[in-house]
């Protein structure tokens, strides 16, 4: 695909490009880094990490995250009647380490909080939202995984500023 943009750049990317030449784009977009968690069919802690998630409601109060289908958590997430969102802080870099590790070895050396919420909650994140699953949508190579908000914990003004931004984490701060 070629053509040109608004301020007169040409568009990067040809026919066979597209993709790449999107990512790329995205990559300029700056997006939450969250930890998304559930328990699968034998009751085994499974996660990853997620970054396309957003608020979606407030009436009732709904969440989304977007599962790659090629994900080996993927099954695991969709299949749940239950899920937790985790979102992150400066500093808690290292919870998205563990999460980098193949998906049996994650919850390794991981904290959890004795809860009765039916998916597992990790005590060291900043703060989570406790989710029953509401709908699965079809969104490209992606899931639309929609949960229902059913519980908040933590701490809301700490936060949401751990980013990932051009490839690499960034933190969002205010002063």
């Amino acid at each position: 695909m070629t053509g040109t943009l608004p301020a007169g750049r040409p568009a990067r990317g040809t026919a066979g490009e597209p993709a790449e030449a999107f990512r790329t784009a995205m990559s300029a977009l700056a997006a939450p880094v969250t930890l998304v968690t559930c328990y699968d069919d034998q009751g085994v802690p499974r996660g990853l990490t997620a970054s396309a998630v957003a608020f979606l409601s407030l009436d009732p109060p709904l969440f989304l995250v977007c599962l790659d289908r090629r994900s080996r958590t993927h099954d695991a997430l969709t299949g749940a009647a239950a899920f937790t969102v985790h979102l992150l802080a400066p500093g808690d870099e290292h919870l998205v380490g563990s999460f980098t590790r193949p998906a049996e070895e994650r919850f390794e050396g991981m904290a959890l909080v004795p809860d009765p919420h039916p998916a597992p909650v990790l005590r060291d994140a900043a703060l989570t939202l406790r989710c029953l699953r509401h709908d699965l949508l079809e969104g490209g190579n992606h899931t639309i995984l929609v949960g229902r908000v059913t519980g908040v914990d933590g701490e809301p003004a700490r936060a949401g500023g751990l980013l990932w931004h051009r490839r690499g984490f960034a933190h969002a701060r205010r002063p």
